[in-house]
This record gives C-alpha cells, structure tokens and sequence, in this order.
C-alpha cells in the first residue's frame, strides 16, 4: 500500500522536536509514514448534519493512492441530486467510485482487493435505506452484522462517516426511534473494531479512540 506523507487537518503536531529526530524503529525509511499509518486501519468519523465530517474523511483519505468512495445515498429527489453533485465535485477525479445498494458487504469485500483505502459516505444513510415498512427486523440486523465482520476481513483501510443521532430529541413517531436505535447500535458495533474513531464537530476533529499511536 503506497501512502502520502500529507496528513489530515486536525491532526497534532509533535511539540518536542529532539524527540522526532531520533530515528525509531516504526518509522519506514522510504517514505517517512509511521507504520500505524501504512498497515490496515478501521476509522470511524462521527458527528451531527454539516459538522464537517465528510470534509475531514476525504481530508484522510488523501493520504493514500488508490482510493474507493462508496456512496450510499439514492438521487431520490432535486435535493439529494444536487447534495450528491456537491459531493462528487469534492471529490479527486482519480478516485473510483461504487454506489451501496444494501450490498456494502459485498463492496467492502471486493473492492478491499485492488484498493489502499475505502471511503464508505455514509452509514446514515446506508441504515435508512435497509428500513421497510414493517422497520427493522432480523434480515437487517444480521446483514449490518455481516457489514461489520467485513470490516474486519478486508485487506484495506476502511474509513466510514456516519452521524451521531443519539443526542438529540427523542423521535415522536415509531419508524424513527427504531431507525434512531438501528443506527446508534451500528455505530456501536464500528466503534469497537475501529482502531481510531474521530468525533467532529463545527469542522473540529477530536479524537475519541486511536489505537494506532
């Protein structure tokens, strides 16, 4: 996997600089990436409509050649065509792109093969889009599980966005509390196989979970 040396926004800087000249043993002397960096890593980056998750997740994505943008959200109306033509001027023309159509499993499997990195936008709406009529039931739960397991199976990075909708007001119809409950235990489930989770906010990443360090 070939990594570029730029890093994300947000991301700290070393403050004692006789400290990062020592040469250290994680360090590839090649391209001067951190090996947390170069192996396989999960990331999770949360956070509430428009905190500027999207924008960092792309940010981190940068960092390596061949990346893949999986799209989730369905051109479902004016609004979403114009939000997914937003999306995709955002987005480096070298990077392929694939459209989720409740087989993100099956994506994060195949494509894991020829890329450094899969950029999945969004989680969100990928769980509103497995709900029926009759809400959730034991088809969707097993098949997010099975999201999740791919997750830990693919030999790339995988970065996901997905919002963070438990702290606002409770839902007053049916549908949205089980929609609100499907996603929250999803995000629960990534969280735990993440190596680093990012919670955004107002543009801000804060790191919450990184195993990599």
């Amino acid at each position: 996997m070939s990594v570029r040396s730029r890093v994300p926004a947000g991301t700290r800087s070393v403050k004692n600089p006789s400290r990062a000249a020592r040469p250290r043993a994680d360090v590839d002397r090649r391209t001067d990436a951190p090996a947390a960096v170069r192996a396989r890593t999960v990331t999770l980056v949360l956070g509430g409509v428009r905190s500027g998750k999207s924008r960092y997740a792309q940010a981190d994505a940068t960092r390596y050649d061949r990346v893949t943008y999986i799209a989730t959200a369905r051109a479902s109306d004016d609004e979403m065509r114009r939000k997914i033509a937003a999306h995709r001027r955002e987005r480096p023309a070298g990077w392929k792109t694939v459209e989720a159509n409740g087989n993100l499993d099956v994506l994060i499997a195949q494509e894991g093969r020829s890329a450094d990195v899969l950029l999945v936008d969004c989680l969100t709406v990928y769980c509103g889009r497995l709900m029926t009529r009759r809400g959730v039931g034991a088809a969707q739960r097993r098949h997010l599980d099975a999201v999740v397991h791919a997750l830990t199976e693919t030999s790339a990075s995988v970065i996901l966005v997905s919002n963070e909708v438990g702290s606002g007001v409770v839902p007053a119809y049916k549908s949205g509390r089980l929609y609100r409950d499907l996603l929250g235990e999803l995000n629960q489930q990534v969280a735990r196989v993440a190596h680093r989770v990012i919670f955004v906010v107002a543009g801000i990443p804060m790191p919450i979970k990184d195993l990599t360090s």
